[in-house]
């Protein structure tokens, strides 16, 4: 496994336990040699993730829509910026760049990014590990609404085995890791 793609916040305004998970995930990201692939931005939990992964030893991509950059909300210190012309070619980019993705917690985007990744995988564009990194308990209901999909006939049983759930960093990795030797 050579890059991770990793979903999440830009938020700094939310609870330090998500910001340790980020802190985590990159540092056993760039401890393990593995390229961090994220959305660029200069804040929350994002550049928590990026910063780690950095001084860990770790190289960092960022990818990022030009209208982010010319807000000015893209982070400089990645070791590469690609900025693209819309947020199509962002999420595209970074599919295409990764060979597994982890959702730490996020508002909108976020969810967005995983939702489509899931359904990627699910018609056949994106065969990767998917893993949900479910911080405190943050994506319980979604999880349980996605079980309901199921339940009620929206999607098939099979389909909960898109993506694995971790509770830890730790856990997000070893599944992940897990997952590309078996399909190696």
């Amino acid at each position: 496994m050579k890059t991770i793609c990793v979903y999440c916040a830009s938020s700094t305004e939310i609870d330090k336990v998500y910001f340790d998970a980020a802190a985590r995930l990159g540092q056993l990201i760039g401890e393990k040699n593995i390229r961090l692939v994220n959305g660029a931005g200069a804040t929350g939990l994002m550049r928590v993730c990026t910063d780690a992964a950095m001084k860990a030893g770790g190289r960092t991509t960022g990818v990022i829509p030009q209208f982010m950059v010319e807000r000015g909300w893209q982070y400089d210190d990645m070791s590469e910026l690609i900025v693209t012309k819309d947020m199509h070619e962002r999420k595209q980019t970074m599919a295409n760049l990764s060979d597994a993705s982890i959702a730490l917690p996020g508002g909108c985007g976020t969810l967005e990014e995983l939702l489509e990744i899931i359904t990627w995988k699910q018609i056949g564009l994106y065969s990767n590990p998917i893993i949900i990194l479910n911080t405190a308990g943050y994506y319980d209901q979604l999880i349980g609404m996605l079980e309901t999909a199921v339940d009620k006939k929206f999607m098939k049983q099979e389909h909960l085995n898109l993506w694995n759930v971790a509770d830890t960093p730790d856990k997000a990795i070893e599944i992940a890791l897990e997952a590309w030797d078996r399909r190696s």
